[in-house]
């Protein structure tokens, strides 16, 4: 497995639910004094799961350093490119991804997180045009058929 494809699995790898417990509590326990970095690294966790409802509550909390913390944007782009591609939102996950790429260029985890990106972006317009295509099809069928009985 090369390096790059491993940085992503090791990105979309979960905790095990005692891992994020651990991340929650201390989330938690700080409540409305929350450091960043206990709100960024409870982010982290719930980035890696495959619970989109999980995914969602990182994405808000990543979104909410990058929003109050200027000096901590740059570390909460690739997870909010990475939490947007696992919930299938590629628009918003190439977005991210991008600003991250015009502050490091030759980022190994962006630059390969961009590729699959673009493979989706890719295979869903394929299908895309297949499905208007059938679309037109059916339509010009139906009028074909809609003639020959007048």
């Amino acid at each position: 497995m090369s390096e790059k494809a491993s940085m992503i699995l090791e990105a979309e790898t979960p905790l095990s639910p005692a891992e994020l417990q651990v991340l929650k509590k201390q989330f938690e326990r700080e409540g409305e004094y929350v450091t960043t970095q206990t709100k960024f690294n409870y982010a982290w966790g719930l980035v890696k799961s495959r619970q989109s409802d999980q995914i969602a509550l990182a994405l808000t909390l990543l979104t909410e350093i990058y929003t109050e913390c200027p000096n901590r944007r740059r570390e909460c782009l690739y997870y909010l490119a990475l939490g947007h591609y696992k919930i299938s939102n590629f628009n918003e996950a190439r977005q991210f991804n991008s600003q991250l790429l015009k502050l490091e260029p030759r980022n190994e985890q962006a630059l390969e997180l961009q590729r699959l990106i673009d493979e989706k972006l890719s295979r869903e317009g394929v299908i895309g045009l297949a499905i208007i295509s059938s679309v037109v099809a059916v339509g010009a069928a139906l009028v074909a058929t809609i003639i020959k009985r007048k």
